[in-house]
This record gives C-alpha cells, sequence and structure tokens, in this order.
C-alpha cells in the first residue's frame, strides 16, 4: 500500500508539472501572438541556415526503365552526405521533395554518425516538411563546431515523365518504345532526386554510381568506365543544380580538342543520320575561343552533350554534361533551316559560356541570375560569331534580346535586374526569375557595358570583378574618361527596373530624360528606387557625322546623317516604342514604315513586322484590319519580288544569312496579306509534297512560312496530311515547323481538337504543349479558344498535369497577348479571383503584367483606333 501511494503522488506531481507545462506553454504562445514579433520554426523558412556546409556526397542510385506491377516508373537510391559543422546547432535541415524513405533504427529517416573522436547525437525526431520541402532532424543534442558527420539515407523516387529532377523520357525507334532515364536540376529539382543541400552557394563533390540495365549506357559529370554498374570519378566542387544523370541506349560521335574529349550523343537513328556532325563541329572552336576569352583552361576533361526527346527548357548547363531539346542540339542540312543552324550555334555557345561563369564561378543566390543567363546569352553571340564569321550574328542581338525586352521592361509591373536576397525565396520566386529581363535585358546591359569600355576593358574586369569593385573616374585601358565609377553607371541598370527616354531639343542642344513607360497614366504604380527616378540612368551615346563614329559622349546630341542598317532597325522600333507611350503621334511611327518598299535588309524590315505585329493584335478584329492588310501587302510586294528575282524564281537559296531571313519573311508577310502570287505558290509547294510525301520540294529555310500559308489555305485535308507528317518526322526541327503550323488553320475544330492534344503526351509531347497553345491562341480564330481552354483546365494543368512542364509564365502571357477590351480585362480578374486558391505559381508576375498590359492596350485602342484606320485609308488610296 505504501508502494501505491507513493506512485500516486508522483502521479499526482507529474499530472501538476504537466498543467503547469501546457499553462507556460499557452503563455509563451499567448505572448508569441501579442507580440509583434513573428516566431517561424526554422523548417517553415525556405532558405537553409548557416549552421552546416556540405562537402561531398556519395549516390548510387537505379532507375528502373520498366514499369512495376502498379504501372509505375521508379527508382530506387542510397546516399550519404558528408558535412561540416559551422555554427553549434541541434537540428538538421537538408532539402528532400516526392522522396519515400526507408526507415533506419528507432523508425528515424537517416542515420548520423561523427567522422571525428566524438559521437554523434542520436536523433530525437525526423520528418518530411512538404510545404519548404526539407526533410527535418531534430537532435537530442548538440553538433559540434568544425567536425564532420555523415548523414545516409535510402529512399525510392517516382521516375515520373514530369522534365524535373530524375524523370523518363521515351521515344520509339525502329517501331520499339525506347524509354531513359534523365535529369533537370536546376533551379531546384536535385532535392527531387536525393536528400542534399540545394542552394548554389552549397557546393560540394558528387562521387555518382548509376545502376542501369545491360546494353544501356551511364552518363553523369564526370568521365566514367561503361558497365551495367558504373562508377564516375569524383565531380569538381560544384552546386547541387549542376548536376546530370542519364541512363539511355543512345550512340555518340566524337572529336578531340586538346585534352577535352567531345562527344555528342543523341538516338541511335540521328546519330546514324549524321544529325549531330555539326554540333561536335562547333564545340571545339567555341570552346577554344573561350578559353581564350576567359584566359582560363576548360576546367574539365570532357564535353557530353545530349540530345533528349523531352526536355523542358532550351538547354541546360550541367557541368561536362549539358542537355538539349533535339530541336537545339541537332542539325540536317536536308530539312533543317539557316534559322535552326543559328540557333543551335547560339544556344551551344550559351550553355559552353557557362561552364566558366556559371558552373566554375556561381552565384551565391537566385536573386542575381540575371548575371549567369545575361552573361551567358552576351557571349553566346561572340562564340557564334567566332564559329560562323560569314553570319554577322553579333548585330542580331538588337533584334533577338534589346528590342525583345523593351516591350516588357516598359510595364511598370516590371522587375529589376537584381533583387534582395529575402526578395527571391519560394521555388516558384526562383523559377520567375528566368524570364526576358534576366536573360534579354541582362545581355543588353552588358553589351552596352562592354561597348562603352571596349571589349579588352570589359574582358579583363571578368577577372577583377569589374561589376563591384571597378572605381575611379577614368579607365585608363579604354582611353575614355567616364561621368562616374563603372559601379554607379552600373547600379542605375541594374537596381532599378525600366530604362529612359531621352528628349533632344534640336534648337538648343538641351538633353533630358525620363522612366519610359508604355502606359504614362501607370507612373504612379511603379515601386520606389533608390534613385527616386531623379538622374535617372548615365546614358552612354555614340554618334556619327559624315559616316564616321565620333568620340563617345555621354547624352550631348549631333544629328546622324548617315543611318547604318542596324540604326535603321532601331529608329523604327523607338518610333512605334515611343508612339505606344504616347510620346509620339502614332502616324508619325507609321510614316517610318513608308521607306521600307525600298528597303531590302533583314533588320529594318523584322523590326517593323514586330512592331506592326502590334497593330494587328489590337485591330485584326476591327475594320481597321483590312485597309492595314492592303497597305502592308503594297509594302511587301516590291521585296517579294526582289527575292523572286535574286533566287531565279524561287530555284536558287540566297547567298548571305540575313538574306534567308528575309526571303522568309517576305513570302511570310505577302501570303499573310493575301498577295495571290505568294498563295498560290505555297499552296503549289505543300500539294507537291502531299502529292509525294517522301520529297520535299519545300527549302527548310522556307517551310514555316510556306506550311503555314498552305494550311491557313486549306482544310481538313492539308491538316490532316501535316499531322501525319508532324507524327512520321525523323528530327524535331521539322516537327517544330509542322507543329506551329499546324496551328495556322481557320478551321475551329482543328484548332479544338489540337487544343486537345496537348492533354495527351501520346500526341504533344508535354514540353511542347505550351508553345501549342500559344501558336493557337496568335491566330486571330483561335485565340478564345486557346483562352477559355486554359481557364477551363487550369487546375488540372497547373496541379497535375503541367507540373514541371508548362512554362506558366509564358501561357498566361501567350493567351492574353490580344486582350485589348473591357470585358477580355473583366475576364482576367475573374481568372485572378477564382484561381486564387489554387495559385499561378511561376506565372505570377505574368498574371500582373497581363493585366497591366491590357488596361495599357484599352487606352491605347481607344485613342488610337480612328487616327490609325484614317492613316492606313489614306496610304492605300
Amino acid at each position: 500500500m505504501e508502494k501505491s501511494r507513493k506512485i500516486s503522488k508522483l502521479c499526482i506531481l507529474c499530472i501538476v508539472l504537466g498543467m503547469l507545462s501546457v499553462a507556460t506553454i499557452v503563455t509563451l504562445w499567448s505572448i508569441a501572438l501579442t507580440d509583434s514579433r513573428v516566431v517561424t520554426a526554422p523548417w517553415d523558412i525556405y532558405r537553409l541556415p548557416d549552421t552546416l556546409k556540405p562537402d561531398h556526397y556519395k549516390l548510387t542510385l537505379w532507375p528502373r526503365l520498366t514499369a512495376n506491377e502498379q504501372g509505375l516508373y521508379i527508382f530506387t537510391g542510397k546516399s550519404y552526405v558528408v558535412f561540416q559543422c559551422v555554427k553549434e546547432t541541434d537540428l538538421i535541415l537538408i532539402h528532400s521533395n516526392k522522396l519515400n524513405y526507408t526507415k533506419w533504427e528507432g523508425g528515424q529517416l537517416a542515420k548520423l554518425t561523427a567522422l571525428g573522436n566524438i559521437t554523434a547525437p542520436t536523433i530525437k525526431s525526423s520528418w518530411l516538411k512538404e510545404t519548404t520541402q526539407y526533410l527535418v532532424m531534430q537532435l537530442n543534442g548538440y553538433l559540434t563546431v568544425g567536425e564532420f558527420y555523415q548523414m545516409d539515407t535510402e529512399f525510392v523516387g517516382e521516375l515520373a515523365d514530369d522534365l524535373s529532377g530524375f524523370y523518363r523520357s521515351e521515344y520509339e525507334e525502329n517501331e520499339v518504345k525506347k524509354v531513359l532515364a534523365t535529369s533537370q536540376m536546376h533551379p531546384t529539382y536535385t532535392r527531387k532526386t536525393f536528400p542534399c543541400f540545394d542552394e548554389p552557394a552549397m557546393k560540394a563533390v558528387f562521387h555518382i554510381t548509376l545502376l542501369h540495365p545491360r546494353g544501356t549506357v551511364a552518363l553523369s559529370n564526370i568521365k566514367s568506365e561503361a558497365v551495367s554498374q558504373t562508377g564516375f570519378e569524383p565531380t569538381k566542387t560544384m552546386s547541387t543544380y549542376l548536376l546530370a544523370l542519364i541512363v539511355c541506349d543512345y550512340a555518340y560521335i566524337s572529336a578531340q580538342e586538346g585534352d577535352i574529349l567531345i562527344r555528342i550523343w543523341a538516338r541511335r537513328k540521328a546519330i546514324g543520320e549524321r544529325h549531330g556532325e555539326y554540333a561536335l563541329n562547333l564545340t571545339g572552336p567555341i570552346l577554344s575561343f573561350f578559353e581564350v576569352y576567359y584566359n582560363t583552361s576548360y576546367p574539365l576533361a570532357k564535353s557530353d552533350q545530349i540530345a533528349l526527346p523531352d526536355f523542358y527548357f532550351g538547354a541546360m548547363e550541367n557541368w561536362g554534361l549539358v542537355t538539349y531539346r533535339e530541336t537545339n542540339l541537332l542539325y540536317d542540312p536536308l530539312i533543317s533551316s539557316n534559322s535552326n543552324k543559328e540557333k543551335t550555334a547560339t544556344i551551344i555557345a550559351h550553355e559552353l559560356a557557362h561552364m566558366w561563369f556559371g558552373n566554375l564561378v556561381t552565384l551565391r543566390w537566385w536573386n542575381e541570375v540575371w548575371l549567369n543567363e545575361g552573361f551567358a546569352t552576351y557571349v553566346s553571340y561572340l562564340g557564334a560569331d567566332y564559329a560562323e564569321p560569314t553570319w554577322n550574328v553579333k548585330d542580331l542581338i538588337v533584334l533577338k534580346d534589346v528590342h525583345r525586352v523593351f516591350a516588357i521592361d516598359a510595364l511598370a509591373s516590371s522587375h529589376p535586374l537584381s533583387s534582395k536576397e529575402n526578395e527571391i525565396i519560394k521555388p516558384e520566386q526562383i523559377s520567375e526569375q528566368f524570364d526576358a529581363i534576366s536573360y534579354s535585358k541582362g545581355a543588353s546591359v552588358l553589351r552596352m557595358l562592354s561597348d562603352f569600355l571596349t571589349e579588352p576593358v570589359f574582358v579583363q574586369g571578368l577577372s577583377v570583378g569589374v561589376f563591384r569593385h571597378l572605381n575611379g573616374n577614368a579607365v585608363d585601358a579604354s582611353g575614355m574618361e567616364l561621368p562616374s565609377t563603372v559601379n554607379d553607371i552600373m547600379n542605375r541598370w541594374v537596381l532599378q527596373r525600366g530604362f529612359p527616354v531621352i528628349t533632344i531639343d534640336t534648337a538648343n542642344g538641351h538633353v533630358s530624360q525620363e522612366h519610359f513607360l508604355l502606359d504614362p497614366d501607370s507612373v504612379g504604380t511603379v515601386p520606389p528606387s533608390e534613385f527616386k527616378y531623379v538622374r535617372l540612368w548615365i546614358v552612354p551615346i555614340k554618334w556619327m557625322d559624315a559616316g564616321v563614329v565620333q568620340e563617345e559622349i555621354w547624352l550631348p546630341f549631333i544629328f546622324l546623317t548617315i543611318i547604318p542598317v542596324i540604326n535603321r532597325a532601331q529608329l523604327v522600333d523607338d518610333a512605334f516604342n515611343l508612339a505606344r507611350a504616347q510620346l509620339i503621334l502614332t502616324t508619325l511611327a507609321l510614316n517610318t514604315t513608308k521607306y521600307l518598299s525600298k528597303e531590302r535588309e533583314y533588320m529594318p524590315w523584322e523590326s517593323a513586322m514586330d512592331n506592326l505585329d502590334y497593330f494587328y493584335l489590337m485591330f485584326d478584329r476591327t475594320g481597321v484590319y483590312e485597309a492595314m492588310q492592303d497597305y502592308v501587302r503594297n509594302l511587301v510586294t516590291p521585296l517579294f519580288l526582289h527575292f523572286k528575282s535574286m533566287t531565279s524564281n524561287w530555284t536558287k537559296v540566297p547567298e548571305g544569312h540575313t538574306d534567308q531571313y528575309n526571303q522568309a519573311n517576305a513570302i511570310r508577310v505577302a501570303c499573310s496579306t493575301g498577295l495571290e502570287e505568294c498563295l498560290n505558290l505555297t499552296k503549289g509547294w505543300y500539294k507537291q509534297w502531299m502529292d509525294n510525301p517522301d520529297i520535299n520540294p519545300i527549302h527548310p529555310n522556307l517551310r514555316t512560312a510556306v506550311y503555314c500559308s498552305a494550311i491557313a489555305a486549306g482544310g481538313a485535308v492539308e491538316w490532316d496530311f501535316g499531322w501525319n507528317m508532324l507524327k512520321n518526322a525523323t528530327i524535331a526541327t521539322e516537327t517544330d515547323k509542322l507543329m506551329s503550323a499546324l496551328a495556322c488553320t481557320k478551321d475551329k475544330k482543328l484548332l479544338n481538337r489540337y487544343l486537345e492534344y496537348t492533354l495527351d503526351s501520346d500526341k504533344i509531347r508535354k514540353q511542347d504543349a505550351t508553345s501549342v497553345i500559344v501558336y493557337i491562341a496568335n491566330n486571330l480564330k483561335g485565340q478564345t479558344l486557346a483562352w477559355e481552354f486554359v481557364t477551363q483546365n487550369w487546375e488540372y494543368m497547373f496541379t497535375q498535369y503541367g507540373v514541371g512542364s508548362f512554362s506558366f509564365a509564358n501561357l498566361i502571357s501567350g493567351v492574353t497577348m490580344r486582350f485589348s477590351t473591357n470585358p477580355e480585362l473583366d475576364q482576367l480578374y475573374t481568372f485572378k479571383q477564382e484561381n486564387s486558391d489554387i495559385g499561378f505559381g511561376s506565372g505570377t508576375m505574368a498574371l500582373e503584367q497581363a493585366i497591366e498590359r491590357t488596361k495599357a492596350n484599352i487606352k491605347w485602342v481607344d485613342k488610337n483606333q480612328k487616327e490609325v484606320w484614317d492613316w492606313f485609308l489614306s496610304e492605300t488610296e
């Protein structure tokens, strides 16, 4: 009885203490809730704490290339990571997403051991935090600063077809279905493959082993021996997002560039048909160029590049194993166009540029994406120009990047090149950074910097941190006085959104500038700048006198008397942008197109048509459309006849690289405006192909324009033929041409069928679904269909089918480009409200920009429709 009484007293004591503890916890939470400070658990914060530093990983993965009894493709893995404790902690946070773990002793999800002469604390509890994508381990004691620890895990993941992490891709070869395992770790998908410290600054060495079926080959970043269990040499110290893992039944071709082994991998049939030879021939010279440019040897012993049937991005700069969409790496001179060839050259140059700038030297966090991607975009033109010096490809940055980004950066909802670290935290915010601002504005600003410093000084600055540390009023090597430090000049372009419009009073030489906005009324919605938009930008200006480039000055003005081709293109683009912002009359901008009837160069034509495309988007549902078609048809007819003569009635190919582009432009515009001779030409070529499908009489350079014209003029027979040719195409560049052309049909039943195909990966690969929907939205007949399709299927696309494969930013932007009425603006608001709980992910910023753009379009159309209509009528009388 005494024992019982003692236990009862003990129980009473425990109950009292428990009640006191609960009271204490409640009191503490009450204080926390009433305090202005918010207490957030470490595992609810998206950034890793600075307590641990990874040293190396050892990873073994076994992808199953056949489905299991449940119909799933899976991979199994074992891994350990060795890390150092740099700050005392009793908590381990490591990224993990969509992995199922084998439990260790005590039911824990991992095992922890110390590598020194100490004992590791035991694991108190471990769990997965889905929101922030962590494997969390709470310890019973503290890790010792300076000591190394090892964390072991075993896990299973799905080898899904979602184009992210470690995933599967399928293709047919000789009527046999084949499955390969490949990866896309960038930017935050390595954690979907194995537990890791998945931030770019958390560099480590990776020891990789892949188990794979006999007869297949395993590839990773470093050299290996090809056996059924393939172990790889340790990688360089690198970020997790640069890891690449592939198991496939591919062939390759190879070459040696000094000590570097270069290999191009692709489907066996593609290699057999020599589709990889152009890429192989380019890679060596481009690597050599960058070794000189960076004054640093290529850091690895091999350079593998591989073409994948299913791939979300255009390419990915995995260190030593670059992955590409097939259309961007493979080139067939009999089928691919000169545009495909140029794209292959510039994308290869872009990815290889990353081998140094991005991989060897890596951004600390994703708020500086622009420096990584903008730089690679800029120097890709230099690398491609070195490999193909007759193309003058460096000039095309003006059309493809400078002009492209103007329209986006002129919105109040644009963003600076560089953001604060704490503003870019969540995975979807990280994904949003990979946009036209980071790539195209980044490249344009760096091009400007190189131009006013001179390229040698710019390159020299790469090794000494020119972007942050170059000071002084003069740069001796350039022989030019600067108005301020490079840091001060560049900060105004990097740390604030937008760009200036410069007004010059030619009567007195007075120069002024202001923030350029397409919608001047949106000025009040622009977030503040630390420069307060006073003395906004420091702008270098080059000028010419009698055709001679004069010494560079900063803002004074000398009138241009001779206008080179690149400036003719720029003047046209500037005029239209100024008109959209209501700084000049719209008719004045339209006047700049009149001279085009005598223009034969590609860049001014492309600049003009890019800008007139906006007029088509705004007016192709109004009475303006017919008058505009008449005007543009009259404008393009001399260009069409010029190329007819140059090519001896379309039997030859123009010699010049941009002449080939402009020939395709002439046919595209002439046919789309209804020039009878052009329509007969394209329909005739397409009919010849239909009559003999084995022999395509249409030159690869012209196929995109010809296919679209013929399918638009035809019906179901032409469309079905195009679809059959798409399904039987043996090279991705031809698939892409047909894919865009099928969206040109005017038959709404066919367009609806095509939209449904985008949610069936057996018909349209997931990587291409966004593009097809946007192609259809670009078609006047398909605009409403595409918008309704997206709104009706948003939840399914966003939460299930499209995860990892849809570019939601491009999708939202693409299907709303034509929006210019109040009902359409209301539809956008409704779409935003109805899907607020589901979310928009990487399309969040694009949706805000679509709303802003639609408001600006409504105002512009209301103000300009009558004036524009009258102008087109007067020019075609």
